[in-house]
């Protein structure tokens, strides 16, 4: 199966050719001042050069795609538009099955772990193997995905998330599973994740033209979403009607499902380490983010809406459970309005940042969560929250595509692993951080007071953010 060319109309210079083969400077990474006059690479970006004195260099040739700016156009494409392409679509249907059976998945570790230990510390325990490795590991696995190749290493990460999850089924079944061998398996799977992500992250550019990409990611947005929504209330009908094992055997098959697309992925491309020791990768990855604008600004922002953001998350199963009395089903209610909110927002996205751009919709984004969080902080009635709830799922979408697709387009080909790594350890560092945080308050002024606390962080976040402009279009 082969991905078809795109038609003249999407024809856009290629921005997303390594800089420089060598460490980043940083001329090379800055450029200029202001972010929205970065130059653009040119597709001769990867040529060697030859200098006056004839000696051979790996620095990108003069651009030349300034000369001919691509038109905007006046009426962006619909959100769905990368699923017209064949190859996208595959992806696209195996990703939802795969983020559906995960959250299947978690359902059942969880309910399995109360019936074998329902101590709260080894209940929150699951939780924990699965995302430490991603804290820790992201960075060096987005070094392993730009130095080998992708589809190779993606089919060995979901080859193995198969086999845990199948392991885990059977030993579940047989009635032989203990406590610590949950968290055994779960933390295997976690090592896998982190792999898998930045290296699955990485590839869509290849599967889209670049004016799609962010329609792509806004798409794998709506895949996460809806499988949020849908995989919980399926988890615990499959535990009720056919047992726990089960959970862990649906997940084994859309793995298994992964693995049938990956295989018949036809790709051309080749990730080399062209000479570098792995820590010296590391340091360049790292190096350009740290270097470049843009990147710095995307790592910013990330920190600015997901420390606030993250009250969220960390406080929704109490306050669903003290502040409004409605139990496991409210929340799961609570939920399923946020990622309602989050596929609504997401048909929405394009045209507004096409009209808007993306900081100014970032900024807004983040004022509509905050609006969410203080009506959130005085309990109020069901009519005025699930409103409330869908909006900040609309919000929580559309800031962290917007910044997620800014930094796919930013990244350069044979760094976008390890710059997605980056952006990966952002996030799930700012979420444990924020998560910490916002715990503590909420013992201390109570939890309308830490939701009240967070709206005005986030507030003053969303402002502090339009200093540092994404000034990236996202969308042409």
């Amino acid at each position: 199966m082969k991905l078809a060319t795109p038609s003249p109309r999407h024809t856009v210079a290629n921005h997303n050719t390594a800089p420089t083969d060598g460490e980043p400077t940083d001329a090379a990474c800055r450029g200029t001042s202001h972010p929205e006059a970065l130059p653009q690479e040119s597709p001769a970006a990867d040529v060697e050069t030859t200098d006056p004195a004839g000696a051979s260099s790996s620095w990108p040739a003069p651009s030349t795609s300034s000369a001919r700016p691509v038109p905007v156009s006046m009426r962006p494409e619909p959100f769905w538009e990368p699923l017209r392409l064949r190859l996208f679509r595959f992806f696209w249907m195996a990703s939802l099955a795969s983020n559906l059976g995960t959250w299947i998945h978690e359902v059942g570790a969880g309910w399995l772990m109360t019936t074998l230990q329902g101590s709260p510390e080894m209940v929150a325990a699951v939780r924990t193997s699965m995302s430490l490795p991603i804290v820790f590991l992201a960075i060096p696995a987005g070094v392993l995905a730009d130095r080998f190749d992708k589809r190779r290493l993606l089919i060995m990460t979901q080859s193995l998330l198969f086999g845990v999850t199948a392991i885990l089924a059977v030993l579940t079944w047989s009635g032989h599973i203990t406590a610590w061998g949950l968290l055994a398996l779960t933390f295997v799977m976690g090592l896998g994740m982190v792999v898998h992500v930045p290296t699955w992250q990485s590839a869509i550019p290849e599967l889209v033209p670049r004016n799609q990409i962010s329609r792509a990611v806004g798409l794998g947005s709506i895949s996460f979403n809806l499988a949020r929504t849908l995989g919980p209330a399926l988890g615990g009908v499959l535990i009720a009607l056919v047992g726990i094992w089960s959970t862990f055997a649906i997940n084994a098959c859309t793995f298994a499902g992964v693995v049938m697309v990956l295989i018949s992925w036809q790709r051309t491309a080749n990730e080399s380490s062209r000479g570098r020791s792995f820590g010296s990768s590391l340091r360049q990855g790292v190096r350009y983010v740290a270097i470049h604008p843009v990147m710095r600004h995307v790592m910013l922002g990330v920190v600015l809406f997901v420390l606030p953001g993250s009250s969220l998350w960390s406080l929704l199963p109490l306050y669903a459970k003290t502040e409004l009395g409605w139990g496991s089903s409210g929340f799961g209610i609570l939920v399923a309005c946020v990622g309602a909110g989050a596929v609504s927002g997401a048909a929405l996205l394009p045209r507004l940042r096409h009209r808007f751009g993306s900081d100014r919709l970032v900024a807004a984004a983040m004022c509509l969560f905050a609006g969410g969080q203080a009506i959130m902080s005085f309990s109020p009635s069901w009519q005025i929250l699930l409103p409330a709830v869908l909006l900040m799922g609309a919000g929580w979408m559309a800031t962290l595509t917007t910044l997620n697709a800014t930094a796919q387009i930013t990244l350069p080909t044979r760094l976008r692993a390890r710059g997605m790594g980056c952006y990966l350890t952002m996030m799930a560092g700012s979420m444990a951080v924020g998560s910490l945080l916002w715990g503590q308050i909420a013992g201390q002024i109570g939890l309308g007071g830490a939701l009240f606390s967070a709206a005005i962080l986030m507030l003053f976040t969303a402002i502090v953010g339009l200093f540092f402009p994404l000034a990236t279009r996202l969308d042409d």
